[in-house]
């Protein structure tokens, strides 16, 4: 009697979007025992974080019956955003070398599994960076995975993979998609009978112009910044005052992440009595302003940052209009209450980390 064939398997990377689901689905429907591999940066949709994505991050997996894994690219991930061989795109966004990094990353997992090639979602033409017909054997050869990239969704309009002309799967049963149009794909998910997909979305925040440009402003007054501090690009309303940065919230759910990301010996402000910003001071390792508010030595400089957060905060607090303001300072337990004028536009404008307005095209994306 002879064998049976052998279960052929794959790799495939998920995003939770869309298009990787639908490639999961067209190699699992050929035959293919898929493993998915979601990477996980500082810069991307955080899974665990249910206002930003459903609570079920990939309700697939579990209709469809395939497994994900998790996989954090933590400073990996970092230092190509700081120096891309391939360069950034519009923003920081480093998309050539990110692919690069995942295809290594899923190759070794590939290897390590015993898996016979990797899926990607990704359609030819989409981005403009790392998914035209000259960046796929680019990435794949940069990435060690020459030939062992599959594409199920735009195969048909690509080279054979070794998996194709291995007769692995049947090339004429995959896809010819490309562009930016989203009508292919939607005919596909009915086929499959998936509806629950969310609506395409710029999920790396390395996208977006604002949080570029506070990024490349962190980075340079600190070029190895802690996590935290990446994470506080994300909220508030940010000022620079000397090398200190001032960050206020604009809302509770901000004042709550602003509070839970100070870090030890750094000072918190809030206005007393009314509805306020929880202001954040970070300033490096300089412990100027926690030395200033705990009675240690301060400087001159300490008591300037001190005076513009509190100024900051009473601007943004509900009585910035009967000034002065209480507000009371707090580092590592111990307060200090300070009579504060709230600051005026011209000065803010000064001081505040944002794009700055180009002719004829509006404001900035950062509110005020």
């Amino acid at each position: 009697m002879s064998a049976s064939p052998k279960k052929r398997k794959a790799v495939a990377l998920l995003s939770g979007g869309l298009d990787s689901t639908l490639a999961i689905l067209l190699v699992k429907r050929l035959g293919i025992d898929v493993t998915a591999l979601t990477f996980l940066t500082h810069f991307g949709c955080d899974i665990s974080d249910s206002s930003s994505c459903s609570k079920n991050p990939f309700p697939a997996a579990e209709r469809f019956g395939f497994t994900v894994k998790l996989s954090h690219l933590a400073d990996k991930f970092i230092e190509i955003v700081k120096n891309p061989k391939f360069g950034h795109g519009r923003n920081m966004n480093p998309c050539v070398d990110c692919r690069i990094l995942m295809l290594r990353e899923a190759g070794e997992f590939m290897r390590i599994t015993g898996a016979d090639f990797i899926v990607t979602g990704e359609v030819l033409g989409q981005r403009p960076m790392s998914q035209r017909r000259d960046s796929f054997p680019l990435i794949d050869r940069e990435a060690g995975l020459k030939g062992l990239v599959l594409r199920p969704l735009s195969a048909k309009l690509l080279p054979p993979t070794l998996a194709e002309e291995k007769g692995f799967l049947d090339r004429d049963k995959l896809m010819d998609i490309s562009g930016r149009g989203r009508k292919p794909q939607m005919r596909l998910a009915e086929e499959f009978g998936l509806t629950d997909y969310p609506n395409p979305a710029g999920g790396c925040l390395l996208t977006e112009p604002n949080y570029s440009w506070r990024l490349k402003e962190l980075l340079h007054y600190n070029a190895n910044p802690p996590v935290r501090e990446l994470n506080l690009l994300r909220a508030g309303r940010h000022f620079r005052i000397g090398a200190a940065k001032v960050i206020a919230g604009r809302n509770e759910a901000e004042n709550n992440l602003i509070e839970s990301l100070a870090a030890p010996g750094e000072t918190l402000l809030r206005a007393e009595g009314c509805g306020s910003p929880t202001v954040l001071i970070t300033e490096g390792k300089s412990g100027l302003v926690a030395g200033l508010v705990t009675g240690g030595d301060a400087a001159a400089a300490a008591s300037e940052i001190i005076r513009a957060a509190a100024s900051i905060c009473a601007r943004y607090s509900d009585n910035k209009d009967a000034p002065p303001v209480s507000v009371v300072l707090e580092t590592d337990g111990r307060s200090r209450l300070l009579a504060a004028m709230p600051a005026d536009e011209a000065w803010l404008a000064l001081h505040r980390i944002q794009m700055p307005e180009k002719p004829g095209k509006g404001k900035s994306r950062i509110t005020t």
